[in-house]
């Protein structure tokens, strides 16, 4: 089918080294669209593009690391490439960085890292980062306890 076709041209650019072809590819192998799912491929095309820099590759593979999908769970190898995406701007990867913070793994605990991290990422409009900033707002957590401020 075509979906089919899609994918094996975009396997032909992901092999040539095109990273946005790449990520494409892993995220098509995370969620099973028009391949077999297999979070180990996935993890291995997410690698190829974050070695090259790609903020979306590193911040799923970020992502991966931190939960044991395709690989070990590894938190210190989630945060190594989950900042280096957070870095270039990436909202998934900003809000994945602040769990890292808020719950201390692979870093050490820090609320105020947590809220900075979940407010880069609440600035794009990404859920992640504006609920967990919510709650800290919320719980006092790294800012002052400000219900307004939690609701918005």
């Amino acid at each position: 089918g075509r979906g089919q076709q899609e994918t094996s041209v975009l396997r032909d650019m992901a092999e040539a080294g095109n990273v946005e072809a790449q990520t494409e590819l892993g995220e098509r192998y995370e969620d099973g669209h028009d391949v077999a799912q297999d979070y180990a491929v996935a993890v291995s095309w997410f690698r190829r593009a974050a070695e090259q820099g790609n903020a979306p590759g590193q911040a799923a593979l970020g992502f991966m690391y931190s939960i044991g999908r395709g690989v070990t769970r590894d938190d210190a190898e989630a945060v190594w490439w989950s900042r280096r995406a957070a870095e270039q701007g990436n909202a998934r990867a900003q809000g994945n960085l602040g769990v890292m913070y808020r719950d201390g793994l692979g870093v050490v605990q820090d609320y105020g890292e947590a809220v900075r991290w979940f407010r880069r990422s609440a600035d794009q409009g990404h859920p992640l980062g504006q609920t967990s900033l919510g709650v800290m707002y919320r719980d006092g957590r790294g800012v002052g306890r400000d219900y307004e401020e939690a609701v918005r």
